[in-house]
């Protein structure tokens, strides 16, 4: 008798039984200096349910239980999970156009009506997919949303210009980046400015330490590892609770060690928010190459992004010389995720 009922209870175990996370990795990660090693415990890149693989492994697992078919409504269900859960990062890199629409001196995006920064982005896009080791590489602008003016204060962006590139990204899958400047300002008062365009799902965010100051072009700002991590918080809570589905990258520029203030103290690893190092700074490529490797220090930031800057004939403004080639740029250790042209 007990035997007869013995499969139906398996079977309603199986049914019932949760998806399986991976637990928390320990690492041993060998300090730079050469100092002796410590155990660190660390999280992936990138949470557990973004990886295609455990998402395929899952449906395998449910595909072979007996006397079960997935239904439509349970297909389209996953592959919506899928596509909402799987990280921009995984497989793709990102090439981004920097500037104010409304500015030639302030970066390429200025340069250019629209329809030709996407051709020309396209044409470099090309460039990097060729050397990029099968990784596809995802087009973007990043606007400068807010502006420092003298004593600190902020322009911000008129909105009809920066909804002419949201709404162009989302016809032509490109992405944009969002980036504050900050000004005399509170980051995080500053961020909250930019969280209502997060409704669109191309548009990703950045603060830019340099200009948190009211002396802009006579002193470099900072921000504190405090207030990453909190920015960080605040911008997870805010897609939370307002029903935004995925993850979306916060981008923090540096190139002076005082720009991010205890920065060994900065937290990643947020299920919905991608925290991304990007170094900043003009130069030759050794200069490029040094900045870069300084940035590589933060180990706790992982994800990185380099940014290179074009030489427009502008009186007193700083550029590469030469530019780094695609394959440089993908030369450096650790590879960049977000690689973007001022």
């Amino acid at each position: 008798m007990f035997a007869r009922w013995l499969y139906p209870i398996l079977m309603l175990l199986l049914l019932i039984l949760p998806i399986r996370v991976e637990a928390q990795s320990v690492a041993v990660i060998p300090q730079i200096t050469g100092s002796e090693q410590i155990r660190e415990s660390i999280k992936p890149l990138f949470p557990t349910l973004l990886f295609t693989e455990s998402y395929n492994t899952y449906k395998a697992q449910e595909a072979g239980r007996p006397y079960w078919v997935a239904s439509e409504t349970e297909i389209a269900a996953w592959a919506r999970v899928q596509k909402e859960n799987t990280s921009i990062l995984l497989n793709n890199d990102i090439l981004a156009f920097y500037g104010h629409p409304l500015s030639r001196n302030m970066g390429i995006l200025g340069r250019y009506p629209i329809t030709e920064l996407d051709t020309r982005l396209t044409n470099l896009a090309n460039e990097y997919k060729a050397v990029s080791g099968g990784r596809d590489v995802r087009k973007a602008f990043y606007i400068i949303f807010g502006t420092v003016w003298p004593e600190g204060e902020i322009g911000i962006i008129r909105e009809s210009v920066l909804m002419e590139y949201i709404q162009y990204g989302l016809d032509h899958d490109i992405l944009v980046f969002i980036d504050h400047q900050i000004g005399r300002y509170d980051p995080i008062a500053s961020l909250k400015r930019l969280l209502p365009y997060l409704r669109y799902p191309n548009v990703h965010l950045a603060l830019d330490p340099e200009w948190r100051t009211t002396r802009p072009m006579k002193e470099i700002g900072s921000v504190t590892a405090a207030e990453i991590n909190t920015a960080q918080q605040v911008m997870e809570e805010y897609m939370i609770e307002n029903n935004i589905p995925g993850e979306r990258m916060l981008v923090i520029h540096q190139f002076k060690p005082w720009m991010i203030q205890d920065r060994e103290n900065v937290r990643t690893g947020r299920d919905k928010v991608r925290l991304i190092h990007c170094a900043d700074g003009f130069g030759n490529p050794g200069q490029k190459r040094d900045s870069y490797a300084a940035n590589a220090l933060a180990r706790n930031i992982p994800l990185k992004s380099f940014k290179l800057f074009y030489n427009f004939e502008i009186p007193g403004a700083g550029y590469d010389a030469p530019l780094l080639s695609p394959s440089q740029v993908y030369g450096l250790n650790p590879r960049p995720y977000l690689i973007m042209y001022q």
